[in-house]
């Protein structure tokens, strides 16, 4: 699969380079956070939160919309699922990355999709983007050897769980988690329950 720097106008489907911020500490201190052997996803993480990067996400990226900084860190190679949001998301690479993306607007009426639509795309260390509410996206992709440290920018409340799960028809089938909906593979791993509908390779970087 070719992959692209998110400088590459391919990457303005998806989303936009965020300019006019100074990520460097908030880089620095993601090098303290976790790095497994899997995957982990905090959502909100009180270290970053009190960084004085979040009051200008705060008042700028989010236009005073209440938000969460957490993290996605560790060891991938495949896309496993797709997910989206009805809002924004911001990633900051702390490493060198990969973001495998798609658009909302090829999902097909019965929210199956065709994961030969995915692109690929290299997230550098220090650099951020927005990924609009409409891209498909879920764990970073390693670039290295060394797994990868992602900071992720959400409103408040997002991918926590739900009140109500018994939720089974149309686009509600796909609600994973408080403002997440998700469609999995069936070789991703995902829990039972899950929305299956990625139809294809579950593609690998």
């Amino acid at each position: 699969m070719k992959i692209h720097n998110v400088a590459n106008l391919k990457f303005e489907r998806y989303g936009q380079i965020l300019r006019g911020y100074d990520f460097t500490e908030i880089v620095e201190k993601m090098q303290e956070t976790p790095l497994p052997e899997g995957v982990v996803y905090e959502p909100s993480v009180e270290e970053l939160e009190c960084l004085p990067i979040y009051k200008q996400l705060f008042s700028q990226g989010y236009g005073e919309l209440p938000i969460q900084i957490g993290y996605c860190n560790g060891n991938n190679h495949k896309l496993n699922a797709v997910e989206y949001h009805r809002s924004s998301e911001i990633n900051i690479a702390a490493t060198d990355l990969i973001l495998l993306l798609g658009h909302q607007g090829d999902i097909e009426d019965d929210f199956t999709y065709d994961t030969s639509r995915i692109e690929a795309f290299l997230l550098p260390k220090g650099t951020a983007v927005e990924l609009y509410a409409t891209t498909l996206h879920y764990a970073p992709c390693n670039a290295n050897e060394g797994g990868f440290r992602a900071v992720v920018v959400l409103p408040k409340g997002t991918n926590y769980p739900l009140s109500d799960t018994n939720r089974t028809e149309g686009e509600d089938a796909l609600l994973a988690a408080t403002n997440k909906w998700l469609i999995g593979h069936a070789e991703g791993g995902l829990p039972e329950g899950s929305f299956i509908g990625l139809k294809g390779e579950n593609i690998t970087v």
